[in-house]
């Protein structure tokens, strides 16, 4: 698998770009949209696809500009719909530069399998960052989102977070994969699935009530 790693938008949101020869999708863009269609134009590859994994403005920042560029669909999973059309409920109304917004084409859910640039994606739905958060798996590969990051998890103290809920969908959900499953969460440094077992404050037995 081939991809760009960037960080976009004021938070510095992790931002991939799966791509071959011919086409390519794009994980969380958070905003820079100029920067992302220039990193497709250096490939020679059509964007088709945005996949979200939650709906939170510091991951959708440059949807709309992307979509309306290339016509891009646009997959998020269906209790975070609203984030792409409500400035309250993707929180950037309580920031400088609220996001511009647009809606979906194709809504997720649970073990959904999707070509991805010659790969395939398999959506896991792992809900307790959002209603609707989602992490996406390829081989050894998990793109985690605000769900799973290192040696840390995503916040639960936001509308449609739940603390037992994200460390559920963690341990039922990604700790079952083997250990040298990469993940690349959507803020902060890389990791993989055997450190976060080994290493992470959260998921250590007694943390997690």
């Amino acid at each position: 698998m081939k991809f760009i790693h960037l960080n976009t938008g004021a938070i510095k949101a992790n931002t991939f770009i799966i791509y071959n020869e011919e086409k390519a999708v794009v994980i969380d863009p958070g905003g820079n949209y100029k920067r992302i269609l220039f990193e497709l134009e250096s490939k020679n590859s059509k964007l088709e696809k945005i996949l979200l994994t939650h709906g939170h403005f510091d991951h959708m920042g440059a949807v709309a500009q992307l979509k309306e560029a290339t016509n891009a669909k646009v997959y998020i999973h269906s209790a975070d719909q609203e984030m792409l059309k409500s400035n309250y409920a993707n929180l950037s109304a309580y920031t400088d530069a609220p996001a511009l917004l647009t809606e979906a084409d194709i809504f997720l859910k649970d073990n959904d399998i999707i070509e991805c640039a010659g790969e395939e994606l398999q959506v896991l739905h792992t809900p307790g960052h959002t209603l609707g958060g989602v992490c996406f798996l390829t081989g050894k590969d998990l793109f985690s989102g605000d769900t799973l990051f290192f040696e840390s998890i995503g916040r639960c103290d936001l509308a449609g977070g739940n603390f037992t809920q994200l460390i559920d969908s963690i341990k039922t959900k990604l700790l079952v994969l083997d250990d040298d499953v990469k993940v690349y969460p959507g803020h902060g440094e890389f990791t993989t699935i055997g450190h976060e077992k080994a290493y992470n404050p959260y998921l250590q037995s007694g943390n997690n009530k």
